[in-house]
């Protein structure tokens, strides 16, 4: 079976360093919520401000996702795979050091966007580099990064949940280390063979913009946008705000609230290895269905409990079990199957740019309506979770088996010529 062919080490390394992508998107935006508190009392923020300011991280990467696509379709991925990340650094340092509101600001505005053009350019690196039968695999690899890290700013902000604006400073601090190692690392990993002019060379014919308006683009650009901006209004709304909903509208303390996060965790990052496992066989698309109603489900007791803390425990059971197996893996690993090679960049980030930005607006309100009504915020998530359980169904049973072909027949057309498949890295 396809799905259980070796993949050779060197496409697992570039797996993984395109997978620090997700890293640090995912840590920031968590970050960010876990010391949302603490910057509150340090920086005297009110409720408006706290939901600004998750806002304006969410929007930054949406931003930046569009941007970064679409220049690394114009002046080669390459390029711009080796150098956002070290924006992202820059920006985490300052987020670090931080002595006010405004340089805290500067620093999410640079973090924020250099993360949104690391998104959807590393996924379409790996996506590029790997063979049909793998890509499953390695583009569902960065989720476990996802996984990660979240997992790892959760569970600084538990054990340093007592320490205030020094525990917050250590948290970011993680992830200007760890985006600064990663930048060091992808500067000698050689996608291929190629010289790096190839890219520029390429260039005028890659990155018209008249292969994003054809209909070979937008539909599976549509359909991979409802699924992931309607499941993300969920996913995005528990990662920025599940500390800050349970302390808030299930009464518990910060350290309650934090250690309930970190102890689920580890069931949703074994989950995305198992993903991982199955996402080139057909296993991927058969899991989500059940999946999917397991997830609606999880959001259905939330509502009717209105976040009490005995639901909410119950929500995070059935979330962590289902959320690997119907989520942002998904979008990742149907993008890549769907959309076409050249325009991977400048499609991809707009889907990423448009869902990210409405994120970003309902990240700005989302405080304010669960002090309104925890029960209208929930139920509203849990519709938008139904919409993304039918968005996905049409994706599978419509959109996959076209390309479907292509891959038993162990050759993609939709990648460039100009772009071969494999690695080789400077170390060897």
């Amino acid at each position: 079976m396809a799905g259980t062919r070796p993949i050779p080490p060197p496409l697992w390394k570039a797996a993984a360093l395109s997978g620090m992508a997700s890293y640090l998107d995912a840590g920031l935006i968590v970050s960010i919520s876990v010391n949302l508190a603490i910057y509150r009392d340090s920086y005297d923020m009110g409720v408006w401000m706290a939901g600004a300011i998750s806002a304006i991280v969410t929007g930054c990467i949406a931003v930046g996702s569009l941007v970064g696509g679409r220049l690394a379709d114009l002046f080669g991925r390459r390029r711009v795979y080796n150098w956002d990340i070290f924006c992202f650094a820059i920006g985490a340092l300052v987020i670090t050091l931080a002595p006010d509101d405004v340089t805290l600001l500067i620093g999410v505005l640079i973090a924020g966007l250099a993360a949104g053009a690391d998104l959807p350019t590393s996924l379409a690196v790996v996506s590029d580099a790997a063979p049909p039968w793998a890509r499953g695999r390695l583009v569902a690899f960065t989720q476990v990064m996802w996984m990660l890290g979240i997992a790892v700013a959760i569970f600084l902000g538990f054990v340093l949940s007592t320490t205030g604006m020094t525990g917050a400073r250590l948290i970011t601090g993680q992830l200007a280390v760890a985006a600064l190692v990663t930048w060091a690392l992808r500067s000698r990993l050689k996608l291929s063979d190629e010289p790096p002019e190839a890219d520029t060379e390429a260039a005028p014919e890659a990155i018209s913009l008249k292969g994003v308006w054809t209909r070979a683009a937008l539909l599976p650009m549509a359909a991979t946008f409802v699924f992931y901006v309607t499941w993300g209004l969920g996913a995005n709304t528990f990662g920025q705000f599940g500390t800050y909903l349970l302390v808030t509208v299930s009464d518990a303390s910060q350290s309650l609230a934090t250690g309930i996060n970190l102890a689920f965790i580890p069931i949703g990052v074994l989950l995305t290895f198992a993903f991982v496992r199955v996402a080139d066989s057909p296993w991927r698309d058969r899991l989500f269905h059940v999946a999917a109603v397991v997830q609606i489900l999880a959001f259905v007791i939330a509502s009717l409990t209105a976040g009490a803390l005995a639901g909410m425990l119950v929500f995070f059971v059935l979330y962590q079990l289902s959320n690997p197996f119907a989520g942002e893996a998904n979008y990742k690993v149907w993008s890549q199957l769907t959309l076409p090679a050249d325009t991977r960049g400048t499609t991809q980030g707009l889907t990423y740019a448009l869902s990210r930005g409405v994120f970003a607006v309902a990240a700005f309100f989302t405080p304010a309506l669960a002090d309104h009504s925890p029960s209208v915020l929930l139920w509203t998530i849990t519709a938008c979770m139904t919409a993304a359980a039918f968005a996905g169904v049409f994706i599978i049973r419509v959109l996959v088996p076209r390309s479907a072909s292509a891959v038993r027949d162990g050759a993609d057309p939709r990648v460039p010529s100009t772009w071969p498949a494999g690695l080789s890295d400077k170390e060897h």
